[in-house]
């Protein structure tokens, strides 16, 4: 074989095992996709509302509980954020907001307009009342629903919340991989998340708000929830209206201090969100607040997930919802308690 006949063969060969390598990552690329398109396809239903269509899902039964996801999620999130937060006995409601999966886009995408929203959700399903977590950029339609309808808000829980600061705002992480990746949300693309997640997943962890050595030094459960919370993203197509919402608020000073329910607000240290400020401000404001603050965890609050549970536990038990995590099995149970005093804890 001459000298160009052993380059074309190379050659051709390289191409074909770039062709080969190409298609293995399509086909894993599609099949995950596809799976991702089929889970927010299923499982969920539209409420006809006063306030318009509205994408939701439930799960359980009891005491209810409006679960509001935040920012790149939808009601599948929903359902994951109080999964473990909450014994059973609880009716979970969570629904997609404005722009995410199945609910469109009003007019009016203010947190008062969604938090309008979630009480005509409540409305539509005979729900007169609910605990109401709101996590990241839900707490601020979470706040807006315990002011606008206090009737409706037997608890309050925001979790690193997303809320106003006067001093130092909630913002996107700055690194140049922050960046980039917010730029490959707002252009929807799914096979740049699915290819980032794949080949260099410390940059969307950073992105969600977590220090990525925090991952690294957290337990094999909890990296693999973090992933979790990753691969919930996407498909990320479905959900980019709604973060491009959530990606410019207008958010201002609000009269915290005429909400009645019982608070809990949670954030950490280290949230590259930078939601401690706001968390602080939130609870310092609302009467009968208690905040909760971990030195390390991120806005994923990594491996902090059992100190949330029993803190949340203590609130809903200070309330008459639940029996407290110090007296046993968590059991719901109905309101009857008065509302816990102001404190902080800090972890």
């Amino acid at each position: 074989m001459t000298v160009m006949g052993r380059i074309g063969w190379t050659l051709s060969a390289v191409l074909i095992a770039i062709a080969v390598a190409g298609g293995i990552v399509f086909l894993s690329y599609s099949n995950d996709i596809d799976r991702a398109r089929s889970a927010v396809a299923n499982g969920a239903r539209i409420a006809s509302t006063t306030a318009g269509p509205i994408e939701y899902a439930e799960r359980g039964g009891g005491i209810p509980l409006l679960s509001i996801h935040g920012a790149g999620g939808g009601w599948d999130q929903g359902l994951t954020n109080v999964a473990d937060l909450v014994g059973s006995g609880f009716r979970v409601i969570a629904p997609s907001r404005f722009g995410y999966l199945g609910t469109p886009i009003p007019s009016d995408t203010s947190p008062a307009a969604q938090a309008d929203a979630h009480m005509a959700l409540l409305t539509e399903l005979e729900i007169d009342e609910a605990v109401v977590v709101g996590v990241s950029a839900g707490a601020r339609s979470a706040v807006e629903l315990a002011l606008r309808h206090p009737d409706r808000v037997s608890a309050l829980i925001l979790i690193v919340p997303g809320t106003y600061a006067p001093e130092s705002p909630v913002m996107v992480e700055g690194s140049r991989g922050s960046a980039f990746v917010f730029w490959l949300v707002n252009t929807g693309a799914d096979f740049a998340w699915w290819t980032t997640e794949k080949i260099a997943p410390s940059v969307l962890i950073r992105f969600l708000g977590v220090p990525p050595e925090v991952v690294e030094a957290a337990t094999a459960q909890d990296q693999e929830r973090v992933m979790a919370v990753i691969r919930s993203v996407e498909p990320l197509s479905r959900r980019f209206p709604g973060i491009n919402i959530d990606s410019a608020p207008d958010l201002h000073r609000l009269p915290l201090e005429k909400i009645a329910a019982p608070t809990l607000v949670v954030s950490a240290e280290d949230d590259l969100f930078n939601t401690l400020p706001a968390a602080k401000f939130a609870a310092a404001s609302i009467p009968s607040a208690k905040l909760v603050v971990y030195d390390t965890g991120g806005h994923l609050l990594v491996g902090r997930g059992e100190k949330v549970r029993e803190a949340v536990s203590d609130l809903l038990g200070q309330t008459g919802t639940m029996q407290p995590s110090g007296s046993g099995a968590r059991t719901p149970v109905r309101p009857n308690s008065p509302a816990p005093a102001v404190s902080s804890t800090r972890s």
